[in-house]
Order: structure tokens, then sequence, then C-alpha cells
């Protein structure tokens, strides 16, 4: 196991990383409310991140306008999405969904498209200029390939794409000249943090937990945790299945483990600490002790936003943190004894290869069961452990390498639930 208290002697030089140097690529953009609006695609539009970034867009004073929608079975939140916001296109990625749709559902000017390979084709459109990856799950791997495949800047809120093929997209990225820029808001602190210092000096990377509705629950409370009483943050409003992640801290497990890959650091870089306010969102610590944080109140259209404008700044329709009130800030570290999906996050981080996609997998399926009442709630890490343990590791994979073993983990979990 990788302590997450462990300082490292040296940080290692990321020049040639590929997240990082696609980072700094973007500095060169630049955008003000004169230039044509630049067209988003958002994927993933009817969940919680995609909704934001609408909202994000329509507040943008026309730096941005919406050019692609993209969602799976929420068919009545897509028209009206479309009938607001007017794209070119409408992509439903369910073609028995799509089926339902009745002639007339969209406004004139936008083209129903149906099915996640016209999807990618669309992405390499040069009408498209930023792709939002907000679809949930390993399913959001393709669309985030084929964009970056096509030089695209992807404002990533997909972590399940670097946790699964975190190497393969990097390198991707950097041949193809894409851009990734986190969305996730521990991600994103650690994005502007980094602008603090150079790579070398980095020290330590430390994401913060909210620690979730069950911080303060014993092992014995944590066995009689029902799917409702999971769904309940305390800090955040997200999805179902992001919310059952952060109750068992299996997203920080994934942020570790995204964040290795994304910022090309050690396993042993990295380190949680759980923070119940959710004001700080991460800090990056530098070889002279300096610890730079990025505060914010628990919104995510501050991360969406900076993601959409980076390199620049400009007003938006964030909450903001209000100084004139008392607040406190409280820190502790997080218990592996009940919740070891933090210390499983370590461990794959450090083993990498294969490791994170067996992970991931295993998560959505052992999540899904504890909110169908199949498994109960300490079940779904103990299920993630043995399909990491037990998978045929490959330490150097293929795409196709990971495709595979992501439908062999699904396939062994729901075996074992039978």
């Amino acid at each position: 196991m990788i302590s997450p208290d462990r300082t490292v002697a040296s940080a290692t030089s990321t020049a040639a990383s590929g997240a990082q140097v696609m980072a700094d690529q973007s500095v060169g953009f630049q955008m003000s409310q004169n230039d044509v609006p630049l067209r988003v695609a958002v994927l993933g539009s009817t969940g919680s991140i995609g909704k934001n970034t609408l909202e994000v867009i329509a507040a943008s004073d026309g730096r941005f306008e919406v050019h692609l929608l993209c969602g799976h079975r929420s068919i009545d939140v897509l028209v009206e999405q479309a009938r607001i916001y007017r794209p070119r296109w409408v992509v439903v990625t369910d073609p028995k969904a799509a089926a339902a749709i009745g002639s007339g559902a969209f406004p004139e000017g936008t083209e129903l498209v149906i099915g996640p390979e016209r999807l990618e084709e669309l992405l390499a459109s040069p009408e498209v200029d930023r792709v939002v990856s907000a679809i949930v799950g390993a399913a959001g791997l393709r669309s985030t390939w084929s964009a970056l495949a096509a030089g695209k800047t992807v404002a990533l809120a997909n972590k399940e794409t670097l946790v699964t093929a975190g190497p393969l997209v990097t390198q991707l990225a950097a041949r193809s000249g894409g851009v990734i820029v986190p969305v996730d808001s521990e991600h994103s602190a650690i994005h502007q943090a980094l602008r603090s210092g150079r790579r070398h000096e980095v020290q330590r990377v430390v994401l913060t937990a909210s620690g979730g509705p069950f911080r303060t629950h014993s092992k014995e409370q944590l066995c009689d945790v029902r799917p409702e009483e999971a769904l309940q943050h305390p800090t955040w409003s997200m999805g179902p299945k992001i919310t059952i992640d952060s109750a068992t801290m299996m997203n920080k497990a994934l942020e570790i483990i995204e964040a290795r890959w994304l910022f090309d650091l050690q396993a042993d870089q990295l380190g949680v600490v759980v923070h119940p306010q959710s004001i700080i969102h991460s800090f990056v610590e530098f070889v002279d002790g300096s610890v730079i944080a990025q505060l914010g109140p628990p919104d995510m259209k501050l991360p969406i936003q900076y993601a959409l404008a980076y390199p620049e700044r400009y007003d938006g329709p964030a909450q903001r943190l209000d100084f004139g009130v008392a607040q406190r800030l409280e820190f502790s570290p997080p218990d592996l004894e009940r919740f070891p999906a933090v210390r499983l996050g370590y461990d794959v981080a450090a083993r990498g290869g294969t490791a994170g996609v067996v992970l991931n997998a295993a998560n959505e399926e052992a999540v899904q069961a504890f909110l169908d009442g199949v498994v109960k709630f300490q079940q779904i890490a103990e299920l993630c452990e043995r399909a990491v343990e037990e998978h045929p590791f490959l330490g150097d994979p293929t795409l196709e390498d990971i495709l595979r073993l992501d439908v062999w983990a699904r396939k062994e979990v729901q075996t074992w639930m039978c």
C-alpha cells in the first residue's frame, strides 16, 4: 500500500508529460467578447455536469455557443435543451430511446443524429471547437478518444477516461495536439495551483474529500447503509453514481488514479485529506514547503467555466465565498479501515497497467447492484478489490486490451453477485 502521508525526496520532471504539455499549449489561446463564439459539444448534456455547462454557456456573454448536445435515454430533457439552445446537432446514443422521438420534436435547423459511432464522426468536425466530456462512466472513453484524436480541446469531466486508459489517452493527445483541461473540482484546483511553481518543484499533490454522508459512521453502522441514505450528499449535488462513489470514497480512489496520469505524477506523490466543508478543492505542496490551495464554494460551474475559457477568466454564474461570515475549515486523514476504497486507489495508481480499467468496471457494476438492492454498501469495495486482484494483469495494454478487460470485469462481478 502507498501511504498518503509519505513525502517524496524529489519530484519528477514532466517536460514530456502529455497532459501537462497539452495544458501549456493552450496558453496561446486568446478569446474576447468580440470574437466569433466558440462552438461547444456537450456530451452527457442531460446529467448534472451537462446542465451546469449549459448554464455557464448561457451566461458567457456570447463567448460560447452550444453546437452539439448528446444524451443517452433522457429524451424529454434533451428535447427541452434543444429548444432552448438550438444546437446544430442533437445526438442520441441509444437507438431504442431515439425511436420514441416524434417528428417536429427539435427546432428548425437542429438535426437528430443517432448512435455512438455517428457521435464520434461529428466530434472530428471542424465545426466543433470545444468538447465537454461529461458522459458518466467508461462509456465516455470512446467519444473522448475521438475528440482528442481530432486535436480538440476537451474539458474533461469523465474521470473514467484517464482511470481506464490514462497513458494511452495522454500519449494520443500529445501526438494529435489535443488539449485536456480537467473539470473535476479537485483536478481543476490542482491545475490552477500548479501554475504557482515549476513542475520539478512539485513535492506532492493532496486531493480533498468531503467524506460523504457517512464520514463519522462506524464500520458496524456502514453495514446497514441503505441506498436512499447514501444518495444524500452533505455538500454536493451530483448524479446517483457519483454520489454513491462519494459515500464509499471510491470517487477519491478514481481521482487519485486520474491525477497520476493527468499530471504525470508518481503514486507516492499523491495524498488525500478529508475536508467536510468542501471549500478547499485540493492542494499542491512544493519542495520548499509552500502549499498552494484553490478555494471556492461546492459549485461545479466554476471548474466548468475555467476549463472552457482556459487560460482566461471572466465573471460568471458560479457562487462566491462570503468572507463576511465566520467559517471553519477542518482536515483529517481518511480512515482506510472504514473506507478501503481509498487504499485501493493508491494501490491501483502505483500498479498502473490494466488495474485501473478493472477497478472502474467492477465499481460501476457494484454501485448499480447496490442501488438495486443486490449487494450491501461495504461489498462495493470488496468486489472491486477482488476483481483487481484476480484479473489477468497487463502492464502495457493496448486500447483493445483495455476494452476487453472492461467487459471481463463486468461479467466477473455479475457472476460473483449471482
